[in-house]
């Protein structure tokens, strides 16, 4: 007969011993094995055993009022701590601060992969995440306190190339969560919002001679489960505890089940709740017009997580790919209590997986928050305001995407705004600034970003900053905002100020901005008139975005074929004002410039208000050996053309 491994809370506890390393899964509010961790702090307050004991945890598994891991604060229960988030568990945190505990804070990414390296026997990791940050040994190696002392993570020059080695620790205790298992202990998850780590944290800990706890919320009959539902085989697991109460095996903290998170139903999402137009709506709003059609985006807590809110409104969902580090991909990605869900994904993976895909490039863009920023262009989420919350996905979720956006008000802590007829009004400042000379820790380092050429943009709801290779440079002002008194007389820093523009005003007016139209350049022809009397093209780029090479490609198209309606070679002038074109993409716009000369232009010439635009729109024709004609006002342009025309 097979081996009945279904077994009572308590009798799972005390196979715990003293000293031992535990993991445990969980993502912010989902996917927690509350019953596990209840029964280990009952365990602990009765009889003082197990102490001692490393915690290991991805991101953080808790309500921040006392669940999940917040269940362990206990003194002499923990002795170390090794996770991507502290914030959930802030008695956990309090004690790591106050240098009770032993701590590391590491990219939620690095341990969640550190799982699998532990299962395979491997040493540790190499890895580029972690670079030019906190959790650079040369910049403190992500240890949290004073007392922690023992280096995990280590410095490599590795031909020529800068690596961190993660140091893996091995694991004794596994705790799991699952839906359904049957007597031999195979578990399926057909219920639960993500499947997490589960599979590599049984085997690390199996591997290692541990034990595996997995929690569930129902026994099958024996053989019941599909052989391709198994989420973790019988093999690994060598207790099954079934969850006392409902209450313990709720789906998160704000959800009992919700079906459509589970995957297990496709809702309509047409009647989802629209957001009403205040800060956080402005600031979402703007940061979706960076959103790269057809590509795969990943969208983080807080103000970024209105930009599937947005997506969804403005009919742009089916053109773009959401993602959460969790391993959601598709869908409209859940808020609050079922972050890292989504509903009607198009697919649910392990997260170790999930973060291979991002640290290979991936993700086309990321919008993440941000607590504090600085003259550099640092950012910092992990520690702040005598606060340790830890950095969860961002370091590798920041570091690796192709383009970033960062979303958050101005300032924080009482601010208060209102929006009307087009324009943003400050009716009372918030208390805390957030650009400041110096974050209080690296969490993305705007040096390491320069060193790459990543474009970097700082979005809030009264300003837009872009990290240049000279700086911090203010680019974008909300309509009914002064430059020095609402933005820069709330800077430690003065940024580089240069001829900014308007946000765009279709971000404070309570109706559809036209989104799809304006991203997919479903009217790009209608940006492009012929005035046959002066054999003359216009071509108006006002407000355009080049956020990829097929943005180039569509603009190239559209001109050719207005072109051959002419049926001759045309002059040509060229509106930018307001024109954004990607940083790594000024070559390919200068090389479709030299195209057109060659085929259907006799000569052209461009006007830019914007002084940046117009350096670096000089540079990359210069580079290609074209006549950086850019002048300032379209009058110029013109002259210049008809002089040269004639």
């Amino acid at each position: 007969m097979a081996n009945n491994k279904v077994t009572t809370l308590e009798q799972a506890m005390a196979l715990i011993r003293d000293n031992d390393v535990v993991t445990t899964s969980g993502f912010v509010q989902s996917c927690i094995p509350e019953a596990l961790h209840m029964g280990l702090e009952q365990r602990y307050v009765e009889t003082g055993h197990p102490k001692n004991l490393t915690l290991i945890m991805t991101a953080g598994a808790g309500d921040s009022k006392g669940l999940g891991t917040g269940r362990l604060h206990h003194e002499g229960l923990l002795g170390r701590v090794i996770a991507g988030n502290f914030g959930r568990m802030p008695k956990v945190a309090e004690a790591a601060q106050a240098n009770k505990i032993l701590g590391y804070n590491l990219p939620q990414g690095v341990i969640s992969q550190l799982y699998r390296a532990c299962a395979a026997g491997q040493p540790g990791l190499f890895s580029k995440v972690g670079l030019y940050t906190y959790v650079d040994p040369r910049f403190g190696g992500g240890k949290v306190n004073e007392v922690t002392t023992e280096d995990i993570v280590k410095y490599h020059n590795i031909q020529g190339e800068e690596w961190l080695f993660y140091i893996a620790t091995k694991i004794d205790v596994a705790f799991i969560r699952g839906t359904s298992a049957d007597p031999s202990g195979n578990i399926s998850m057909e219920k639960e919002t993500l499947v997490l780590d589960n599979l590599a944290q049984a085997m690390a800990a199996r591997n290692n001679g541990g034990i595996v706890i997995a929690q569930v919320e129902r026994i099958v009959e024996q053989g019941s489960i599909k052989p391709k539902d198994v989420e973790v085989p019988g093999i690994l697991v060598d207790c099954v505890v079934v969850a006392p109460t409902p209450e313990l095996h709720r789906m998160n903290y704000g959800v009992m089940y919700n079906a459509a998170l589970a995957g297990e139903v496709r809702v309509p999402v047409e009647g989802m709740a629209k957001m009403p137009l205040d800060e956080r709506k402005v600031i979402a709003r703007r940061a979706a017009f960076e959103l790269p059609p057809n590509g795969v985006v990943n969208l983080g807590v807080g103000a970024p997580e209105g930009i599937s809110a947005v997506a969804n409104e403005e009919k742009f969902t089916p053109y773009i790919t959401l993602t959460t580090e969790a391993g959601a991909i598709g869908g409209v990605l859940a808020s609050g209590s079922s972050f890292g869900g989504a509903t009607n994904a198009d697919s649910i993976i392990q997260q170790n997986q999930q973060f291979d895909f991002y640290d290979g490039g991936g993700l086309d863009m990321t919008c993440l928050g941000m607590a504090e920023c600085d003259v550099q262009g640092n950012v910092n989420t992990s520690k702040f305001g005598g606060r340790l919350n830890g950095c969860g996905g961002f370091i590798n979720i920041s570091q690796n995407a192709r383009s970033v956006v960062f979303a958050g008000t101005f300032t924080n802590g009482g601010l208060k705004v209102e929006i009307a007829d087009g324009k943003l009004n400050i009716l009372q400042e918030g208390r805390n600034r957030k650009f400041l000379n110096y974050v209080e820790q690296i969490t993305f380092s705007g040096k390491f970003a320069q060193k790459r050429k990543q474009p970097v943009i700082y979005v809030t709801e009264r300003c837009v900053f872009r990290l240049g290779q000279r700086g911090m440079e203010l680019i974008e002002v909300a309509p009914g905002v002064d430059i020095e008194k609402n933005i820069l007389a709330h800077m430690a820093f003065k940024p580089i100020v240069e001829e900014p523009e308007l946000m765009d005003k279709r971000l404070f007016i309570d109706e559809p901005m036209g989104l799809l139209a304006e991203l997919l350049n479903l009217n790009l022809h209608e940006r492009v008139q012929y005035d046959p009397d002066r054999n003359i093209l216009f071509v108006n780029l006002e407000g355009w975005h080049a956020r990829t090479k097929k943005d180039v490609d569509e603009l190239r198209k559209t001109l050719i074929e207005a072109c051959q309606k002419v049926g001759k070679r045309v002059n040509s002038v060229v509106n930018h004002d307001g024109a954004k074109i990607a940083e790594a993409l000024y070559d390919d716009y200068a090389e479709m410039i030299q195209y057109m000369l060659e085929h259907y232009y006799a000569t052209t010439a461009r006007y830019a208000t914007s002084a940046f635009a117009r350096l670096k729109m000089k540079e990359a024709m210069t580079k290609r050996g074209l006549s950086p004609h850019v002048f300032e006002r379209k009058e110029a342009a013109q002259a210049f053309l008809e002089v040269v025309g004639n």
